[in-house]
């Protein structure tokens, strides 16, 4: 495993009364697009010590989880459970490998933990789970949970008086679940307007193309017609990230979703073109072809 990559400063919006999502849009672009870089290079470095693993999924939604934690989420990386944050819930657990990077790109959990990824002991499981990890809200693992636990979130934040968020990361996978639409219609209801749900749409699951599991398509029109403020973006785009959540958090009346369309193992074309990618095996000569790949595209 070489050495992970270290952020060059703090980078989360964490100062009592801070504004997610303000500043010069070029720098904020440019700073996400490097955070999503050592998120990658982290992961890689953390799937290297199993030798498989959800790397894939890691890769692509390494933009979207830096826009959230370097842009856009309210919080405080040495008090984890302070009352005032943006709640972010990984629906997805075995998306854990990319959030512990996140967190890690934050300075809620140190740099130097990662390496303990998937060990004996380590705080740091496969599967994302509140009861270990600082940051992590909930426990991941049976899919189709998150949106729920963030609606009850949400309820609980407005009779509090809190003006806290709530954002739910779930895959397109998720949207086979039942419990997914239920707690969708619940949030429309409630008008929770301090709801935002993420979708990952990579059009994969562990049975093969979502397409030919369960077709979910057209996404963004069953969200609209649930009753939510719905975009869709490349989930690979920062830019276009940058602008989506931006509008996104100024919206009132209704939960709102953006639906972002990324591409397994993003920035590691060795990964890319992988046929079986939901759950990926990376020989041991291959990691360091990865991360080569990895550089080559940041200096594009």
């Amino acid at each position: 495993m070489t050495s992970l990559t270290t952020p060059s400063t703090p980078t989360a919006p964490t100062a009592p009364g801070a504004a997610p999502g303000t500043g010069d849009r070029a720098e904020r672009v440019e700073r996400i697009r490097r955070a999503a870089h050592r998120i990658r290079r982290n992961a890689l470095d953390m799937g290297e010590v199993q030798g498989q693993g959800y790397i894939g999924q890691a890769l692509g939604v390494a933009d979207v989880l830096a826009t959230v934690y370097t842009d856009q989420l309210r919080f405080r990386p040495e008090d984890p459970h302070w009352p005032g944050r943006d709640r972010f819930l990984l629906s997805i657990g075995h998306y854990a490998i990319a959030l512990y990077a996140a967190l890690a790109e934050a300075g809620t959990i140190p740099l130097e933990e990662l390496e303990t990824y998937g060990s004996d002991g380590s705080r740091l499981p496969m599967s994302a789970m509140a009861s270990y990890t600082p940051g992590v809200e909930i426990s991941g693992g049976s899919l189709g949970h998150g949106l729920p636990v963030a609606t009850g979130m949400a309820l609980a934040l407005r009779h509090q008086g809190n003006g806290a968020r709530v954002l739910d990361l779930l895959s397109d996978g998720e949207l086979d679940e039942g419990s997914t639409w239920e707690a969708a219609l619940a949030c429309a209801h409630h008008g929770l307007d301090n709801v935002t749900a993420i979708v990952d749409v990579n059009a994969l699951q562990a049975d093969g193309p979502t397409a030919g599991v369960l077709r979910t398509e057209p996404v963004t029109d069953k969200w609209r017609a649930f009753g939510w403020h719905a975009l869709r973006v490349d989930g690979n785009d920062v830019g276009a990230l940058v602008d989506a959540f931006d509008e996104l958090r100024g919206h009132r009346g209704s939960p709102s979703v953006l639906v972002c369309d990324t591409r397994i193992g993003r920035g590691v074309p060795l990964l890319e073109s992988r046929e079986k990618a939901h759950f990926m095996r990376v020989e041991e000569h291959e990691w360091q072809i990865a991360r080569d790949q990895l550089e080559e595209g940041l200096a594009r």
